[in-house]
């Protein structure tokens, strides 16, 4: 009967989880919609500031532009932004941007240069700080979908460490949303900004559908037009005070579209660990109820037998 007691509380503690999977599950998948929104939304103003600076940059050579975010300097110093979560059980999303980071910063220690990092997400910054890594800011609780005044705050601390000359060169460690099974942790240099990667070539945004009852994702090309100034217009100011004031704001604009596309990769990859916990959930209460089921038949099976050999003892 012990046993008995013990496969029945314990089928009962599995279905208890399963029910909390599955919650966690469905939530995911709304905020994964939210984010797509998000991502939606800021389209447009994405899609002028391009236009704008294609327009720029077809009036002016960028290379002949005096502008401190375009300055190419030798590198001796490496800043490193590594975008993490600040929750876990979303499968392997933060060890595998943590690893990217990890790897990169072997990379460039190897080349004879110094790195330092730029951390966003309680995971990334729990482990490097029990490495004793040289960290200079730190970020946590972010929105669960990142807003662009966050990508701003962190855009000016980037800002801050490159003007100051305390690194050289800017890079980006995040999670590139593919789909909802699939994420992969890229690296993008932020700054200084390459004038050729002020063009705008075919972008990408995600669309969660649902078909036949299963969400799936689609990436839609997104070509944005461009447009070149008239040679004939005029500038209230000069071009160069333009992009002055424009490039940081391009920045930002590429800081908020990297924490967006990690902040879907994280909901997307807590969506499907929680969905395959709650299929192992199933599949162990099938365990436990065939095994409480033959331990029941066994313990009947015996009473039986107690009672026929008491039957027979007595005759």
């Amino acid at each position: 009967m012990a046993n008995l007691k013990y496969l029945r509380d314990r089928i009962k503690s599995v279905k208890n989880t399963k029910k909390i999977t599955e919650a966690m599950r469905l939530v995911a998948a709304a905020k994964v919609r939210r984010a797509q929104e998000q991502v939606i939304a800021t389209r447009p103003f994405a899609d002028r500031l391009a236009q704008v600076l294609y327009g720029l940059q077809s009036r002016l050579q960028f290379e002949e532009a005096d502008l401190p975010l375009l300055k190419q300097r030798e590198v001796r110093n490496v800043g490193i932004l590594v975008v993490s979560g600040d929750r876990g059980l979303c499968g392997a999303y933060n060890n595998n941007v943590i690893r990217r980071a990890e790897n990169r910063a072997k990379e460039l220690s190897a080349e004879g240069l110094n790195y330092r990092y730029v951390l966003v997400g309680r995971k990334a910054i729990q482990y490097f700080q029990r490495r004793n890594q040289t960290i200079d800011q730190t970020y946590t609780g972010l929105e669960q979908i990142p807003t662009a005044a966050e990508a701003a705050q962190i855009g000016d601390e980037l800002l801050s460490l490159f003007l100051s000359e305390t690194v050289d060169r800017v890079e980006l460690v995040y999670t590139r949303f593919i789909s909802l099974i699939s994420s992969r942790p890229v690296i993008q240099t932020l700054l200084p900004l390459d004038p050729q990667g002020l063009e705008t070539p075919d972008d990408e945004i995600f669309r969660l559908t649902s078909r036949g009852g299963q969400l799936q994702v689609e990436r839609d090309k997104v070509a944005s037009p461009t447009r070149v100034f008239s040679r004939d217009m005029i500038f209230e100011q000069d071009p160069v005070q333009i992009l002055d004031a424009l490039l940081p704001l391009y920045l930002n604009n590429q800081l908020l579209r990297a924490l967006q596309e990690s902040a879907a990769s994280e909901l997307a990859a807590r969506m499907t660990a929680m969905n395959n916990a709650s299929d192992n959930a199933s599949d162990l209460i099938s365990t436990l109820t065939l095994s409480y089921n033959k331990a029941r038949q066994a313990a009947i099976t015996q009473e039986i037998l107690e009672v026929v050999g008491g039957a027979e003892a007595q005759a």
